[in-house]
């Protein structure tokens, strides 16, 4: 009975990170080692980045991440490595993953770079059952316990960068599609990991000396799920403050989101962000939406040209 419930529970659970296309970010062009190992070491700099994310605010059981990831080149320009780790909870689900990239630039011209990356990574996915005191509501099926289980991984991408102006990714973070759940019984239907395909695009506009119009896509696919993406549009004023708006596809009305997002160059080294997103679909009249933290920073400065046409947290 026990192993019963927490198949079902894991069912429920994959089904909603289908529905959310796993870890989102409303400030995914500041984390793009999250959906591709191939970003590792392109900025040119060791940075550090995190984020916390707590979305539909008020909805019981809703939503909660947090990310810490670390990129570098790595002895050479032309080789960078990475680390992410990063958590989800909804409900009684609880989700961490680790991982750990690498990157080779395969044309490192003046003009053009163009990496190729790899990562391995292990999530570990359970339930929380403790939370849910089982004994003290009477239910004798549950153990008053914690139940994780682990699930290795690879994955791969391509990130390209095009005259200090323009970026495109593609990237496929887990390849293998593992099978969740612990159920043993004959002939069960699982669960499984299903492979989530990333799209990332941008450039940078300057609309006047002062002034850069910087527009940013995210694309995702997974089978079993409607395809999604995340369209930005951000000004960045004297590279100390970028603010802007992002749309959010998906949901049951006319998208998932509409999200307000501001950027500050505090120190030439660090920067801080948040981002908030107002609901569009049917839940927004039961929660107050979505908030999100950032904090990045470089640990020594860039040896990339810095100028009007290549912020460097961009690109």
């Amino acid at each position: 009975m026990k192993k019963l419930i927490f198949f079902l529970c894991i069912l429920f659970a994959a089904g909603a990170l289908h529905a959310q296309q796993d870890h989102q970010y409303t400030q995914f062009m500041y984390n793009k080692l999250m959906y591709n190992p191939a970003y590792a070491g392109s900025r040119g700099t060791p940075t550090i980045t995190g984020i916390f994310r707590s979305q539909w605010l008020g909805f019981d059981g809703a939503p909660q991440s947090g990310l810490f990831s670390f990129n570098s080149p790595f002895l050479t320009p032309r080789v960078g490595v990475g680390a992410t780790l990063s958590y989800l909870k909804i409900g009684l689900q609880r989700d961490f993953h680790a991982s750990l990239a690498y990157s080779y630039d395969l044309v490192a011209s003046e003009d053009v770079s163009l990496r190729v990356g790899i990562q391995g990574s292990l999530r570990s996915l359970g339930l929380a059952f403790n939370d849910a005191q089982p004994i003290s509501i009477g239910d004798p099926s549950l153990d008053n316990q914690r139940i994780n289980d682990f699930y290795g991984n690879v994955g791969a991408g391509v990130y390209g960068v095009f005259l200090n102006q323009f970026y495109v990714g593609f990237s496929v973070p887990r390849i293998y599609s593992s099978t969740i759940g612990l159920n043993s019984a004959a002939n069960p239907i699982t669960a499984k990991e299903y492979r989530h395909y990333y799209g990332m695009a941008g450039g940078i506009f300057p609309l006047s000396e002062d002034i850069n119009l910087m527009p940013a896509v995210l694309l995702k696919y997974v089978q079993n799920a409607p395809f999604d993406a995340d369209l930005n549009i951000n000004l960045d004023i004297r590279q100390k403050v970028t603010a802007g708006i992002s749309y959010r596809l998906g949901g049951n009305g006319p998208g998932e989101s509409l999200d307000l997002l501001v950027f500050w160059q505090a120190t030439p080294q660090v920067g801080v962000g948040a981002a908030y997103d107002f609901s569009l679909s049917d839940l927004k009249d039961y929660n107050g939406g979505s908030i999100e933290l950032m904090i990045q920073a470089d640990l020594k400065k860039s040896n990339k040209k810095k100028n009007v046409f290549s912020p460097r947290f961009f690109l």
